[in-house]
């Protein structure tokens, strides 16, 4: 009977739910009687992982908010370290949450437990010092950017270019039309997504520029509808206090709708306003036109200037190395900054459809068939680890 592999895991957030239960889905078709155990978000325990701990626990935004809590999330990683290693797992895989992830790495991999971490920290774009201690905790890091393997290949770090599992999952071209008819929203109508963020404290900072430069662009195009994804019921209330607040009118769709109603509201709309984040990419893979803008603690965003070191923040323009996405960060997030960007996207053809364009050969770039690849590359690395043992 073959040996049970044991295979501690741990998400931070939805994105990395959703990447987490690709892999283990792709895992357990090699060793269909691995184990998967350690924080867990729902996509992953349907694949058969087994959370000790709630996933959102782990979700704090920014370099002063996490002060508060880090009493807690020391609790959380030690008795992870020590659960992980009474078991005698085989393998650790932390997925992003690499503040977290990379101090488990640094735990474990003394004790003989090879690490992976998959999702590259922002490494190349701030506090490079890191990439040392990486090397060190790190056994293979996996990688959903090219340029983050190019990066690692520098610094004598083990990387592999795995793809990106939202790039494999969306089709080349997409159907607003189908998307509309999920939401019931008029076929010939303009919408305008809007989506403040997925936690309460960006809510709180971006909903307020969001929705007074929606007033704005509406002056100029009365014709535009907003819509807005909530994905859960605190949410949905932040959004109506600041819709009043700003007195617009908009349309919200809830998590009733499925995890996936962000991405619905992008694919129904002619254009997406936004905060920064993964939901970046998922716009440009819907080949959508956007606005980013941003705002975080004030101390947070005078940190970051001192140790960014990267020209853009957002996925396209990181991908393009050009920016193709306009960028509203913190005093930049004005009403007036944004709805001017807006109405660019909507009213300038050439400007829209060439950037659509990038954005299009961007994701076949970017399809590689992540969840296998990144499966593959964890199979080498076992079976590399039982050779040396």
């Amino acid at each position: 009977m073959a040996r049970v592999l044991r295979i501690g895991i741990v998400a931070g957030e939805v994105s990395g739910d959703t990447l987490g239960a690709g892999l283990i889905r792709e895992l357990k078709s090699r060793f269909p009687q691995a184990e998967f155990v350690g924080i867990c978000g729902p996509q992953m325990e349907a694949e058969g992982g087994r959370s000790l701990f709630p996933m959102e626990r782990l979700s704090v935004m920014g370099l002063v908010e996490v002060l508060g809590r880090l009493r807690e999330l020391f609790g959380i990683r030690d008795a992870l370290v020590q659960q992980f290693t009474e078991a005698k797992i085989d393998l650790f895989i932390g997925i992003d949450a690499p503040d977290f992830n990379l101090r488990l790495d640094h735990l474990l991999k003394p004790k003989g437990i090879p690490t992976v971490h998959y999702v590259s920290p922002s490494v190349w774009a701030w506090r490079q010092g890191r990439v040392e201690g990486i090397r060190q905790a790190v056994d293979l890091v996996l990688c959903l950017l090219p340029f983050e393997k190019k990066f690692y290949d520098e610094h004598a770090v083990q990387a592999e270019f795995v793809g990106h599992p939202l790039a494999d999952s969306m089709p080349l071209v997409h159907d607003t039309q189908a998307a509309r008819r999920q939401l019931g929203l008029d076929a010939d109508a303009e919408y305008i997504a809007l989506l403040p963020g997925s936690r309460g404290g960006e809510v709180s900072r971006i909903a307020g520029p969001l929705f007074e430069a929606a007033k704005l662009v509406r002056e100029k195009r009365p014709q535009a509808r907003f819509i807005i994804p909530a994905i859960n019921a605190a949410r949905r209330a932040d959004i109506e206090t600041h819709l009043a607040a700003a007195g617009l009118e908009a349309r919200i769709f809830d998590n009733s709708l499925g995890a996936g109603v962000g991405r619905l509201v992008m694919g129904s709309a002619d254009a997406v306003v936004l905060a920064s984040g993964t939901a970046t990419l998922e716009a440009m893979l819907l080949k959508k036109p956007m606005v980013v803008a941003y705002r975080v603690h004030w101390l947070t965003y005078l940190i970051a200037r001192l140790l960014v070191k990267s020209r853009f923040v957002t996925l396209p323009n990181l991908l393009a190395d050009e920016e193709l996405v306009p960028e509203l960060i913190q005093h930049a997030a004005t009403p007036q900054r944004i709805a001017a960007e807006t109405l660019r996207w909507l009213e300038n053809e050439k400007y829209r459809e060439g950037r659509l364009r990038h954005f299009a050969g961007l994701h076949e770039s970017l399809r590689q068939n992540a969840d296998v690849r990144a499966a593959e590359a964890i199979a080498r690395l076992l079976q590399s680890s039982v050779e040396k043992s």
